[in-house]
């Protein structure tokens, strides 16, 4: 079987607790909203749906991180993520997690490595 990558963005649009970047992941049952940020020198991907209710996370377009710049924020119930982990450790999800998303930093790009099946 090939394979599967895509480009989800070049690897200098991420710093370090900065603006993340959204795209969409094909599952099954249709496209689905995900997100893609840098902590502590290294990218994760998540689907952009808070654990405590099926929204999507982001302040604005691309606002992920808290004011700390330390945790992944809900902006609309205030649930807060550890970026490397996606488990919430304050809000009404504590001990949830973020559903993530497999991808890959290599040559200047993050990529999309594997489909979701299941979401």
């Amino acid at each position: 079987m090939a394979q599967y990558e895509r480009v989800i963005c070049a690897s200098s649009v991420l710093d370090n607790g900065g603006t993340g970047v959204r795209f969409m992941v094909q599952t099954p049952t249709g496209d689905v909203p995900a997100f893609a940020v840098r902590f502590d020198g290294k990218v994760y991907a998540y689907i952009n749906r808070c654990a405590h209710v099926p929204v999507q996370m982001d302040w604005t377009d691309g606002a992920f991180f808290d004011y700390s710049k330390l945790y992944l924020i809900c902006s609309t119930h205030g649930a807060m993520y550890i970026p490397y982990t996606g488990e919430c450790v304050m809000g009404p999800c504590t001990g949830k997690r973020l559903m993530p998303v497999t991808i890959e930093e290599r040559g200047g790009q993050v990529l999309l490595t594997k489909e979701i099946h299941d979401v």
